[in-house]
This record gives structure tokens, sequence and C-alpha cells, in this order.
């Protein structure tokens, strides 16, 4: 039974007691139950706007996600694995992705701005610093080729 349903009850209930108007008691039964009635109404249409508003909080997501994807898809050619795991030997567009541990506030980055070794959080203003090396672990060329 939801809010409305037990004012509705409620409503019914004094209806039924055939309250008299006329006396102290009954005047301020009548007057608390008129005040749930409307306290009541504004809370179905919080609800209401509240349900329209994730409806429309979905709907943004799910293009968000579209468009990230769209984005950040993986347009590698080369054949080495590593490409999925923050490797930079393909192209030097890629996009890394760190936690600000302050705030939670994620962070895209690229090679240049990592190279730096730190910077501030564009939403707190923690100072951040990396410790992240480029070369990927993998048998492939790519990290020979930074060894060179």
């Amino acid at each position: 039974m939801d809010i409305c349903e037990k004012i509705a009850y409620i409503k019914g209930l004094a209806e039924g007691l055939a309250l008299d108007e006329a006396t102290k008691e009954g005047k301020i039964l009548a007057a608390i139950i008129d005040l749930l009635g409307d306290i009541t109404d504004e809370i179905c249409e919080i609800e209401a706007g509240c349900d329209e508003l994730m409806e429309q909080i979905d709907a943004v997501d799910e293009d968000l996600s579209s468009l990230e994807d769209f984005i950040y898809e993986d347009d590698c050619d080369c054949d080495c694995e590593c490409c999925d795991d923050d490797c930079d030997c393909c192209d030097d567009d890629e996009v890394y992705e760190i936690e600000c541990p302050a705030c939670n506030d994620v962070i895209y980055l690229d090679a240049d701005m990592l190279a730096e070794e730190g910077m501030t959080c564009p939403n707190c203003g923690t100072d951040l610093e990396f410790d992240f090396d480029l070369d990927c672990d993998c048998d492939c060329d790519c990290s020979k080729e930074d060894e060179e």
C-alpha cells in the first residue's frame, strides 16, 4: 500500500466514523486529514517528477555510453594483444583513465599528460602523482621498440 492509498483509506475511515465537524475534536481531525491529503498530493507529484527525471537520466546515460563507445573504440590494426591493456604501440591518441583517490572522480588523460608525472584533480584540487610506465609487458614488438 503506497502513501496515496493510505491517505484514501484514512479518509474513508474518517467518513465512516461520521465525525462531527462542529466539535473541536472533529474540526482538528478533519483539518489533519485534509493536511495529510495535501501532503500526499505533493509527494505523489514529486515522485512522478522523479520518475520522469530518472527516465531522462537513463536515456542520457545510454546516449553517453554510445558516444563513448564511438569515440574510444579500439581502432588498432596491429596483431599484438596488448592494445586493450593501455599499450602505446599503436597510436599516440590513446586515452587513459584514472580515479582521484580523494573524490573518486574519473579523469581522462593522454600520454603527454601522463609524462608530466602529476596534475591537480580538476574536481577537488587534490595533487595527483603518476608513476606510469607506457611499456607493455607482452612479447610483441612494441615493448622492444621502447627499449632501443
